[in-house]
């Protein structure tokens, strides 16, 4: 049995998204952010020591990491067709956006977050903060495929992980001269199983 241990306003909708679209039964354990700090209730760390989400329970399995979270679904769930074969010459680009999707792209995301909490203390870091998100925003526009997709001609599992740095991408307002990048967004949000994510989920801050 398939359990997703999801946080509102995380990086757990991506994977809410894919047993959606993929037909899986899973059960959905929600939890909520505290109001005042942000913060993931400490109930997920019952589930997980570093207390974060997603985090996959399969029959008994604890998987934690998003990326690694839609491999394993891919693999085992029925996604295969969102993968390259690993002979596939599609392969290593699959490993390469899968990677930067959760390490370079959401670095300076995090920083954001984080120094924003240090008022003008943070001010000599912003300008190289903003620098990189417009250059990881600049990247994710310039991998996308002419058909609108990343990896495949269809939706893939680097579609999936790459919608959230291109949600944040959006909210940020560094959509609007990335015409390309745009459209991927609304392309999410317009999937029908993206939909019931969201209705499963509950409100979420970037749809």
């Amino acid at each position: 049995m398939l359990i997703l241990h999801h946080l509102n306003n995380s990086r757990s909708q991506r994977v809410l998204w894919l047993l959606e679209e993929l037909g899986a039964p899973y059960e959905l354990r929600t939890y909520q952010r505290d109001a005042r700090t942000n913060l993931a209730p400490p109930e997920l760390r019952a589930v997980h020591p570093l207390g974060k989400s997603p985090v996959l329970e399969d029959d008994g399995r604890v998987i934690t990491e998003s990326g690694a979270i839609v491999e394993w679904l891919c693999f085992r769930h029925g996604g295969r067709a969102l993968l390259p074969a690993p002979d596939d010459a599609a392969y290593a680009e699959h490993l390469e956006l899968s990677h930067f999707a959760e390490g370079s792209a959401m670095t300076p995301v995090l920083l954001q977050l984080y120094t924003s909490r240090l008022g003008e203390a943070a001010a000599p870091l912003r300008p190289r903060i903003e620098e990189q998100l417009d250059a990881m925003a600049d990247e994710m526009e310039r991998r996308l495929r002419p058909t609108g997709h990343y990896v495949l001609d269809g939706l893939s599992a680097a579609d999936v992980l790459l919608s959230f740095p291109a949600e944040i991408a959006r909210a940020q307002g560094r959509t609007a001269t990335r015409p390309k990048l745009a459209a991927f967004v609304e392309w999410v949000h317009a999937r029908p199983a993206y939909r019931r994510a969201l209705d499963k989920g509950g409100p979420y801050a970037w749809a």
